[in-house]
C-alpha cells in the first residue's frame, strides 16, 4: 500500500467533535459528511483538501466520542491516509474498520510541514518527506490490516471473503 499526497498539518487533540461536528450527525451520507469535515477546528479544510492528500497531526488524535463519522469524513473528504504522533484508540479502530489507512510516526508527525509532499509505503514501512528528504521508519501494517484496508473496509472484506 503505497499513498504520495501533500500534507495538510494539525496539532495535539484533535477530538471527533471538530473532525465532523455534532449537528451533522443526523446523516450517514459520505458526500456530506465530506462538507462539514474540520469545519470547527479549520474553515478552509473543505476547499483545499484534494483527492489522496495526507492529514498529519500531533498527539490524540480523534480524541472524544466514538462515532464512526469522524473516519468517515476525513476518508469522503479524500484524504488517503492520516499520520499522527498518536490516535485515540476508538478511532484508530474505526478508521481501519472503514478502511481508512492511518498510521503512528512520531517523527514524521513532528517534522512534516503544511504543503509537503509525503509519499509512504505501508507494506515495506517508510514514510518519505519529497519536499526535504527525510525519511522515516514506521512498523508495517499486518497483513489482515493490509487487507482491510485494500477492500475498502472490513465489512466489504468479509464479503469479498478476503477474511
Amino acid at each position: 500500500m503505497k499513498y504520495t499526497g501533500r500534507a495538510l498539518c494539525y496539532g495535539d487533540n484533535v477530538d471527533t467533535d471538530v473532525i465532523i461536528p455534532a449537528r451533522y450527525l443526523n446523516t450517514s451520507d459520505r458526500t456530506e459528511l465530506a462538507k462539514h469535515c474540520m469545519e470547527d477546528l479549520d474553515k478552509s479544510f473543505v476547499s483545499k483538501v484534494q483527492s489522496g492528500d495526507i492529514l498529519v497531526a500531533g498527539q490524540n488524535f480523534g480524541c472524544g466520542s466514538s462515532r464512526e463519522h469522524a473516519p468517515i469524513a476525513i476518508q469522503a473528504s479524500g484524504i488517503a491516509l492520516v499520520i499522527a504522533k498518536s490516535f485515540a484508540r476508538i478511532f484508530y479502530r474505526n478508521a481501519i474498520n472503514i478502511g481508512l489507512a492511518i498510521v503512528e510516526c512520531p517523527a514524521a508527525a513532528d517534522a512534516v510541514q503544511e504543503g509537503d509532499e509525503i509519499e509512504a509505503d505501508l507494506d515495506c514501512g517508510m514514510i518519505r518527506n519529497l519536499t526535504t528528504g527525510t525519511a522515516y521508519s514506521i512498523e508495517p501494517f499486518p497483513e489482515f490490516i493490509q487487507t482491510i484496508i485494500s477492500h475498502g473496509g472490513l465489512m466489504q472484506a468479509v464479503q469479498d471473503g478476503a477474511i
